[in-house]
C-alpha cells in the first residue's frame, strides 16, 4: 500500500511539473484536473489510514492483548 501511495503521489508531482497544461484542464467551472488530483491525495490518505485502522483492530490488537495478558518470562525463547 505504501508503494502504491508513493507511486500515486510521485505521479501527481511529475504531472504537475511536466504537464501543467493538463493539470489546468477545466473539468467543471473553476475545478481543474490538478485540483481533483490534489484532493484525491487527501482522500486516498484518509482511506489508507481508515483501512490500516481496521486491519490493526482485527489483526494486530488481539496479538497485543494476548502479549499483555501473558507476557513472556525470562527463560522463554
Amino acid at each position: 500500500m505504501s508503494a502504491l501511495f508513493l507511486a500515486w503521489y510521485l505521479t501527481y508531482v511529475v504531472i504537475a511539473a511536466y504537464a501543467p497544461a493538463f493539470m489546468g484542464t477545466p473539468v467543471l467551472g473553476l475545478i481543474n484536473v490538478g485540483l481533483l488530483m490534489g484532493l484525491g491525495q487527501f482522500v486516498s490518505t484518509v482511506l489508507i489510514a481508515l483501512g490500516y485502522r481496521r486491519y490493526a483492530e482485527r489483526r494486530v490488537d488481539p496479538l497485543i492483548d494476548d502479549l499483555r495478558a501473558d507476557p513472556p518470562r525470562e527463560g522463554d525463547r
